[in-house]
């Protein structure tokens, strides 16, 4: 048999057979399902000078009321959200309003992987605005405001309240992605 023997023989053909074994590869993390309701839209008890339809599933707080401006915030308890809205009244200071907006919208370039945006204008209303989706794990996926351009200034930013993963999160963010469009097609100072 040559230089390798017979033993030498059947110790490479049990190497041969025995390191071949089946691979194991990586499995995906898995994510609970999350069983949403219906959209259904109720009025919202929000106080002056604006209205517009939430969902049945919100339940508003009104936080504050100073003589310039509003506080709300609307509370998902199936959702584990919160949508903090602020409203101030429009003084000259349109500009440096927007220009907050903007600024904490792009606080999350970080950790956004693009920041889309999408401009409402209601003329009948006189409602004007933007909503910013921000991709990402970022701490707030959907940003707006909305003005009248003259006299009234509205803000709001979503907030899910865990730790972002946009793959975990997906099906809440477009439930609340629907409710903010709705709200904000619905929206009318009073």
């Amino acid at each position: 048999m040559g230089r390798f023997g017979w033993t030498n023989s059947i110790f490479l053909l049990m190497l041969t057979v025995c390191g071949c074994s089946s691979y194991t590869n990586p499995r995906p993390y898995g994510y609970f399902r999350i069983d949403l309701p219906e959209h259904t839209y109720v009025a919202s008890p929000a106080p002056e000078p604006f209205a517009f339809e939430i969902s049945a599933y919100a339940q508003p707080k009104h936080i504050a009321n100073s003589g310039e401006g509003e506080w709300l915030n609307l509370h998902y308890d199936i959702l584990n959200a919160d949508i903090h809205c602020s409203y101030m009244p429009v003084h000259g200071n349109l500009r440096e309003l927007t220009d907050d907006a903007m600024e904490f919208v792009y606080k999350h370039v970080s950790q956004a992987t693009a920041i889309p945006e999408r401009v409402f204008a209601n003329e009948n209303a006189r409602v004007y605005g933007v909503l910013f989706s921000l991709q990402g794990n970022t701490a707030s996926p959907f940003q707006f405001f909305l003005t009248d351009s003259t006299g009234h200034f509205f803000r709001a930013a979503a907030y899910c309240n865990c730790r972002p993963n946009t793959d975990s999160l997906q099906p809440v963010l477009q439930y609340l992605e629907q409710d903010i469009t709705h709200l904000i097609e619905t929206f009318e100072w009073k």
